[in-house]
């Protein structure tokens, strides 16, 4: 949420600089993130690249945020893109972020995670889960998890210590993810038993800070493996059948 603000503060105070430009000459994506960091140097800026939108960029920001500039790169449009099709509205901007956190998703190591899963011939589905040890709603879907297992559905949990870096929280997190049995330390700590603390080389902050890439703002903050983010607590019976189990 603290990046979030910080974005929506950088582009209110973003100066217009290149606002009266008459250059009318399209710029390739490249010369349009260079002429937009020209003006804001430190801003939060992860890829520019051609919208569906004619004539308009689509700008990537770091905690999931999308602006669409046009092509001289003279404005940008903050808000979500939606296209009027017969069966109804499409939100061609969430179909972005879905698709930016499928690829983040791919790309991360199962090994980091702690993961409840039936056995492999049993598995219909997986959900990454990005849990606080301490969230109240976090704990409650835990307890769901036999229940998910039962259906098919492997659960692969990522930490997102809430109250950030260094908190109470996040020492639970390291310690459960340091412990010999991760698994039983995690199921331990969330049923509210102290576990033995411990540290060691762990990706609990690398967790954290990819939290803010994939959008997520509270816990529990559920990624499907199309890349779809479902914000908050879902019984295990509504889960699956949002999965498509019967």
């Amino acid at each position: 949420m603290a990046l979030t603000r910080f974005l929506i503060a950088v582009l209110l105070a973003l100066p217009l600089a290149a606002a009266g430009n008459d250059a009318s000459v399209p710029l390739t994506a490249a010369e349009a993130r260079e002429k937009l960091l020209l003006t804001r140097p430190d801003f939060p800026v992860v890829g520019v690249k051609r919208s569906v939108l004619d004539g308009y960029f689509e700008v990537l920001m770091q905690g999931g945020m999308i602006l669409y500039m046009n092509e001289t790169a003279d404005y940008f449009i903050a808000g979500d893109l939606f296209f009027i099709e017969p069966s109804g509205f499409v939100n061609s901007t969430e179909q972005s972020r879905t698709k930016q956190r499928r690829q983040l998703l791919e790309s991360m190591n199962e090994a980091d995670m702690v993961v409840f899963s039936p056995r492999p011939e049993f598995t219909k589905a997986t959900i990454t889960v990005f849990t606080d040890i301490d969230c109240g709603y976090c704990r409650k879907l835990h307890k769901e998890v036999p229940e998910l297992n039962r259906l098919g559905v492997a659960v692969r949990y990522l930490a997102y210590p809430r109250a950030g870096v260094g908190s109470d929280s996040y020492n639970k997190a390291v310690s459960v993810w340091c412990s010999d049995n991760p698994q039983k330390a995690l199921t331990e700590s969330k049923a509210g038993k102290d576990i033995e603390m411990k540290t060691c080389i762990n990706p609990v902050q690398k967790h954290y800070s990819v939290g803010d890439a994939f959008g997520v703002t509270g816990t529990p903050a559920v990624v499907y493996e199309n890349g779809t983010l479902q914000a908050g607590y879902l019984p295990a019976v509504d889960m699956a059948r949002r999965l498509g189990i019967n």
